[in-house]
This record gives C-alpha cells, sequence and structure tokens, in this order.
C-alpha cells in the first residue's frame, strides 16, 4: 500500500492485443509506489465481424410469428365493379414488405407542378389497405415512402377510412389527417370518431389535387371524396426538400404482412388526361400477380452476425438486419444480440463508435444500439412508460414522421429516470444505405458532476446531460449491442461495423 510520506506515481500505457478475432485495447493504470503499485485495468474492444462473434443471441432470429402467404392480384381487369360498364383496374392487395404496383408512367413531376388525379371507386373488400396517387418507382421504401402524395384507403369491415398524406425526398412526411372527414360521436365511448365511407359495392367520387402555391407558397393537397373533403398542408420546409414523381396508380402498402382485400377503380382522369380503362392500357406492372412466402411479419426479429457489407467496413461482415420495435408486456416480443462485458456504471467513462447504414425505414420504428443490462433491460411488465429498456445508455435511430430519420443519443435508468436529445437539429440518418460514421462518449464529470453524452455523427454534433441527479440515481450495464425498444411498433434495416467500445471500467 501507499505509505503517508510517499508521493504517488501514476503512470498510464495502453497495450492493444488480438483476442479470438476481437481488437482489445487494455489501458493499464499504475496507481501508488513502485513495488507497492496497484493495477487498474480499463479496456475497449473493436470488434470488426470479420467473422461470427459468437456474441449472446435472445430471440434476434425469432421463429414466430410465422412467414405468411402473401397474395397480390391487381391490376387491369373487364369487370364492372366501379364503373358501370366493362373495363377498370384493381383487384386484391396485401400489404407486404415487398413492393407491388400497378400504375401508369408519369416522368418529368414533382413539386413545382399542379398535380391532379381523379375518379371513382368501389371497395368490395372488408378488409384491405391501398394507397393510390404519385409516387416514384425507384424510391418505394415502406410506408411513407418518399417522393409520393397519396390518397390511403383503409378498409374495416361496414366502412372504409381516408386519409391524404405525403413524403419528400428527404423522408419527411405529412398528412395522415382526417381534417374536414365527418366526424361522429361513439355511443358507447363518447369520443369523436372518423364516420367512414361505406363498403360492399358502394360507388365513390373521389379527388386528390396538388397545389404548390397553396398554404402561401408552401404547398397543399385537397381530397374530396363525395361530398367531404380534407386539405393537407405541407409542413414548413418541406416543400424545398423537393420529390419527383414517375407513376401514377395504385401501390399495395409496402410494410409488414397484413390482411389483404378487394378494391376497384375506373373513370380515371391523370391531370387532364381520362382512362376510362374501356381496353387495356398496359400500364406498369410489378410485383402485382403474384403469391409467395414473406417473411416480413411483424414482430419477426432477424438480425445479428450477418455476411454482408452495408455499413462501409473493410471486409465482408457486420452487425445487423431487420429489426421491429418490441413489447417488454411479452418474453417473445423482446429481442437482443450483444457482447457480454465487465459491469458498468456511470462513475466511469463510457464510449461507443462506429459505423452504420439504414436500409429501410417506416414510420413508428427504432433501432437501439448501447449499454444495457441483462436483466434489467429484459424485465417482462406491463409498465411502458418509456420505449427505451431499463438501464440502457446509447444511440437510437427514429423519428417522427414530419422529420424522417435521426440518430441521438438516449439513456434510461433506475426509477424511470430518462432522457434524450430532443428539437429539430439533431444528425439525420436517411434510409437510403448511406454509410455514416459516428461516436458517443459519456462523462461522469461534464455539467458540474451530472455527467453528460454527447454524440458526433458524421460532422453533427449533439450533446444530452444527464437529468438532475439521475447519475446518483445509478445505473448499470453488462452488455452492449442491440436490443429492442419496450413499445412495439414497425421495422428497419439498418447495420452497424467497426465497433468499438468499453468493456472493463478502472475501479
Amino acid at each position: 500500500m501507499q505509505s503517508a510520506s510517499q508521493p504517488a506515481v501514476i503512470s498510464r500505457s495502453q497495450h492493444r492485443v488480438r483476442r479470438s478475432g476481437l481488437l482489445v485495447a487494455v489501458t493499464i493504470v499504475c496507481l501508488g509506489h513502485f513495488a507497492d503499485a496497484i493495477l487498474l485495468i480499463a479496456e475497449e474492444r473493436i470488434e470488426r465481424f470479420d467473422a461470427d462473434p459468437g456474441w449472446e443471441a435472445r430471440n434476434n432470429r425469432a421463429p414466430q410469428p410465422a412467414p405468411r402467404r402473401v397474395r397480390q392480384d391487381f391490376g387491369y381487369r373487364r369487370t364492372d365493379h366501379a364503373g358501370g360498364k366493362l373495363g377498370e383496374i384493381g383487384g386484391t392487395f396485401t400489404p407486404s414488405a415487398e413492393a407491388a404496383y400497378y400504375a401508369q408512367r408519369t416522368p418529368g413531376l414533382d413539386f413545382s407542378q399542379r398535380l391532379r388525379m381523379s375518379g371513382k371507386l368501389a371497395c368490395t373488400g372488408r378488409q384491405f389497405h391501398v394507397l393510390v396517387g404519385f409516387f416514384n418507382s425507384r424510391t418505394i421504401n415502406e410506408w411513407r415512402t418518399p417522393n409520393s402524395i397519396f390518397l390511403r384507403l383503409y378498409g374495416r369491415g361496414d366502412v372504409f377510412y381516408a386519409y391524404v398524406e405525403y413524403a419528400t425526398s428527404r423522408w419527411r412526411a405529412g398528412g395522415d389527417s382526417p381534417g374536414g372527414f365527418a366526424l361522429v360521436t361513439d355511443p358507447v365511448t363518447g369520443r369523436n370518431q372518423l364516420r367512414g365511407f361505406a363498403t360492399q359495392g358502394t360507388v365513390h367520387t373521389w379527388s386528390l389535387e396538388y397545389d404548390p402555391d397553396g398554404n402561401d407558397g408552401s404547398g397543399s393537397i385537397t381530397v374530396r371524396i363525395d361530398d367531404e373533403t380534407s386539405i393537407c398542408h405541407l409542413d414548413a420546409g418541406h416543400k424545398s426538400d423537393g420529390a419527383s414523381f414517375d407513376r401514377c396508380g395504385l401501390l399495395s402498402i409496402p410494410k409488414s404482412c397484413d390482411d389483404g382485400g378487394e378494391v376497384w377503380f375506373d373513370d380515371l382522369s391523370i391531370n387532364g388526361e381520362l382512362e376510362s380503362f374501356d381496353d387495356d392500357p398496359a400500364w406498369d406492372a410489378v410485383g402485382n400477380q403474384r403469391e409467395y412466402v414473406s417473411f416480413g411479419v411483424r414482430p419477426r426479429f432477424d438480425f445479428g452476425y450477418s455476411t454482408t457489407n452495408f455499413a462501409g467496413g473493410a471486409a465482408r461482415g457486420e452487425l445487423g438486419g431487420v429489426v421491429f420495435r418490441g413489447d417488454c408486456r411479452y418474453e417473445n416480443k423482446m429481442a437482443s444480440y450483444a457482447d457480454r462485458l465487465h459491469p458498468l456504471t456511470l462513475d466511469q467513462p463510457l464510449i461507443m463508435a462506429g459505423r452504420v447504414s439504414l436500409r429501410r425505414g417506416v414510420s413508428d420504428s427504432t433501432t437501439l444500439l448501447g449499454f444495457f443490462h441483462s436483466q434489467d433491460s429484459w424485465k417482462v411488465t406491463q409498465e411502458q412508460g418509456s420505449g427505451f429498456p431499463h438501464s440502457f445508455l446509447g444511440i437510437a435511430i427514429e423519428g417522427p414522421s414530419s422529420e424522417g430519420f435521426f440518430c441521438y443519443p438516449a439513456y434510461r435508468l433506475a426509477l424511470n429516470a430518462s432522457g434524450l436529445a430532443g428539437g429539430r437539429d439533431l444528425p439525420r440518418i436517411l434510409p437510403d444505405g448511406t454509410a455514416h460514421s459516428w461516436e458517443l462518449n459519456y462523462d461522469p464529470v461534464a455539467m458540474g458532476g451530472r455527467g453528460a453524452i454527447a454524440l458526433r455523427c458524421d460532422e453533427r454534433l449533439v450533446q444530452l446531460p444527464l437529468g438532475t441527479g439521475h447519475r446518483r440515481g445509478g445505473g448499470r450495464f453488462d452488455r452492449f449491442g442491440m436490443i429492442t425498444t419496450w413499445i412495439d411498433g414497425n421495422a428497419q434495416e439498418v447495420y452497424f461495423d467497426d465497433l468499438r467500445y468499453t468493456a472493463r471500467q478502472a475501479p
């Protein structure tokens, strides 16, 4: 032990060793007086996924829900459900992650032009989900697909509901508000709800119109069905994002599988040109007439070690896949894939860094990567006060539909002490496959000892101070990797590589 009359000798050295394919950075702190020295060891690990790291896997390759058989059967038909004479388009639409559409080519359209589509529709199915409007065939990427202006029809028994929505070239979306569509009061709950429009063969007239000069030049979309009208104003700045449309027609909902149903359309007018479908118009047909098995079933997790190379590492091999939001009320609806660590706390620094590529994303989806606890973060509970698991500190990839996708720091500790970086000036990450570099540092002495998290993604820096007393309230971590949220939702396809992270702290 150190003598009271002898000064301490402090020295630090860092060594890098390779262990089972993993590069380990070991910082040795020598505190004491020569032979009486105490060795304090801090360790960082670097995982490049050149081979399967054999991390702890919990439900990340979920066998349930089972894959579903998908049937798409729509296009031109010699039937007369919607128009009163033979010839129309439509059929059976089934929501699925795989794109399917039947549409006219409309090159050269964008947000600077007035766009209009109108016609007749009839819903013979009792449950269906379909999009009709303007979109870009090269950027179909989940629901709220970029470069789109849609009327969304959602069948529920004797009625269907209609919504107007759009998304810019940067995945910033708006709409999904019923606006002037008629509301009625539920006699049981007393709440206002959409009245809906009749299905089962009733023919409705409808129109969808985008006005670039509406809303004082910011752009607006007006939808009419029979005598009901809804107006959606583009959010501030969305029009300047731009959007391009090379197709106009029918698109099945491109997200996880759901039940399908029949919808029919006739007498369509697209920017003033009438198509009565007396003959086959020979529009572009992609995936609209086929049956197949889809694994995109919510929440069928499918992530972990992957032999792909999307995130930009030097060699094949990375971490990632399809990540649905989880649900802490059920153990089989949570998942994680993570390295085992020595116990970590908030009393010493933490670091994590690497590369990331978001390839697909949809509204109401989240990916989490960071430090968490093998028990606390996997607690089965009916308490869903936050979407973040207990004992979590790391990054979240998500965002409100109006802003697209952010990459930001977040944490949740004991007794629901939690925090996340907010605002509109966060690092953005688009689900376009681009690889990004990032680094997160937790400093326990920042903000006068409160502690703070700093995240740099590409060139954007964001800081998140811990709440007052949160650090002293305690946080413990013994895993690093991917873990699902505690509140369910949709999926992302995301990949990480060249990860560097704290594995042991100096006591």
